[in-house]
């Protein structure tokens, strides 16, 4: 089983906390940075995927995005979609400068909020090898207008306070990120609560809170509109009984990428990490991956 090490990089001036595993060997091997989803950290099960592509010849570098988890910032919890879009900046010049990567073959994966963040990179980096998406939130706007008006309206106060405090540097307000349909958070689907808890291991711990400002910039945010721009190859991970999102917007989003791909999986947002469905999702991005990344462990099975 691939050994992963914790280490950290630099995003302007902060510490993010980091995690790699690597495959055996001296490589240069390809790369995955994986980049998790609203309000997730590293504890939230991307073991199960470091692991996989580590196994099949492939460093693995996941991280904490900053003022989450394990990585430096503050105020605590806040969630700048500018502010993460530096941060895998960052890390893809971290992975990149590693001796043991070849930079020319580095991939991007990110789940649901995560898969904006991929989206909008691939679009911006013609360098990148190959895109993993799966349950895509690839339009944040869809998202917001799904919960109905209702939830929409009972965010407006928080978050104008919380920009007001933000500019006169106060301490900040704070929304939950996911709670119960009826009540005020930034998600409020039904079971997504349950959802987001159940992505966290005994032992670790899942802070339900966000600035309330994030609720502005996500009503803003369609990535899906940038697949055009996707130069590399796209893998799209398509839950067909998505709870957060109109599914075909995931669809519209490989069709529009050059040289994108769908495959369907009858999952809602939250099952694609679970059992009995997250083993054969993870195969896929495997196949995927490997058949553009092109690791050694492919080379010395004799395979094209």
């Amino acid at each position: 089983m691939p050994e992963t090490r914790t280490t950290s990089f630099l995003s302007h001036g902060q510490r993010c906390a980091a995690w790699i595993t690597r495959p055996a060997g001296d490589g240069p091997h390809p790369a995955v940075v994986l980049v998790h989803g609203f309000g997730a950290t590293h504890d939230m099960r991307l073991d199960q995927y470091e692991q996989a592509f580590a196994s099949a010849g492939m460093v693995t570098l996941s991280f904490d995005f900053r003022h989450l988890g394990a990585s430096e910032g503050t105020p605590r919890q806040q969630i700048s979609i500018p502010r993460q879009r530096a941060d895998i900046d960052a890390a893809l010049d971290f992975v990149r400068r590693d001796p043991r990567v070849d930079p020319a073959r580095v991939a991007l994966w990110g789940t649901s909020l995560g898969a904006t963040h991929v989206l909008l990179a691939a679009a911006d980096d013609p360098e990148l090898a190959a895109a993993v998406v799966q349950c895509p939130v690839a339009d944040t706007r869809n998202a917001a207008t799904s919960s109905g008006l209702a939830a929409m309206a009972r965010l407006i106060v928080p978050v104008a306070g919380d920009l007001v405090r933000a500019a006169l540097r106060l301490p900040r307000r704070y929304v939950p990120i996911v709670d119960e349909p009826g009540t005020t958070a930034i998600v409020t689907a039904p079971g997504a609560k349950d959802g987001w808890y159940g992505m966290v291991p005994p032992g670790a711990s899942f802070d339900n809170r966000v600035t309330a400002a994030v609720g502005l910039q996500l009503i803003r945010l369609n990535a899906s509109r940038r697949a055009a721009s996707i130069q590399a190859p796209l893998l799209v991970c398509v839950s067909d009984r998505e709870t957060l999102m109109d599914p075909r917007i995931a669809v519209r989003t490989a069709q529009r990428a050059p040289r994108g791909t769908a495959l369907h999986y009858p999952a809602d947002h939250f099952e694609v990490y679970h059992p009995p469905l997250v083993d054969g999702i993870i195969r896929d991005q495997v196949a995927f991956l490997t058949r553009h990344l092109r690791p050694a462990a492919l080379s010395e099975a004799g395979r094209d």
